[in-house]
């Protein structure tokens, strides 16, 4: 698909929108809406086969997950969304380096209504702050199943009051390995299994 390949051609190397120029910023959102304009799978919501599973976060605007690469010592390392679509469920969980034995990570769960079509509420309900030895992290699945066991960890875990943190997001575009949607703030984020 040509403008599949623009897009991941587009972002190749941005460093998940980091490294990019205002110039690159505005092509990337035309070939993101050229892509969006060929959804193959025009009523995503109702995908929950493809929605499901572990997705890295190629491209983003979101300035909130961004901003955590600008703290001092510290660099954004992967973002993953995990989502388990048939329980209305997603994880979403940032990986935090910077001096050695000290590597973070950054983890919000939350619940999913749909709306409609293409679009979800989510509610954030816990957040999970921590370094990453101390709570044990392998993996970002293995860690979706150690908050699905209810575990508590060793870092900063707090339950959230979903009525006040919440949002939307609409799944623009979703085949069986590329997602991109578009946040109530106005953030693009493009996703891959």
């Amino acid at each position: 698909m040509i403008g599949k390949a623009a897009l991941l051609e587009a972002i190749a190397g941005r460093n998940r929108g980091l490294l990019t120029t205002e110039a690159e910023k505005q092509a990337i959102l035309a070939a993101a809406a050229n892509l969006e304009d060929r959804n193959p799978t025009p009523r995503p919501v109702e995908a929950p086969e493809l929605l499901e599973g572990n997705w890295r976060l190629l491209y983003t605007t979101s300035q909130g997950l961004l901003g955590f690469d600008r703290l001092p010592l510290l660099k954004l390392g992967q973002i993953y969304q995990y989502i388990q679509a048939k329980q209305s469920r997603v994880y979403n969980i940032a990986e935090i380096y910077g001096l050695p034995f000290l590597e973070g990570l950054v983890s919000v769960s939350a619940s999913f209504v749909p709306l409609s079509e293409r679009r979800v509420q989510v509610k954030f309900e816990r957040s999970i702050i921590g370094l990453q030895r101390l709570i044990n992290y392998q993996s970002a699945s293995h860690f979706v199943q150690q908050i699905e066991a209810r575990q508590r960890f060793t870092a900063l875990d707090w339950q959230l009051d979903s009525r006040e943190q919440q949002g939307w997001l609409d799944i623009t575009y979703l085949d069986e390995d590329l997602r991109i949607g578009r946040g109530n703030e106005g953030s693009l984020f493009i996703l891959s299994k």
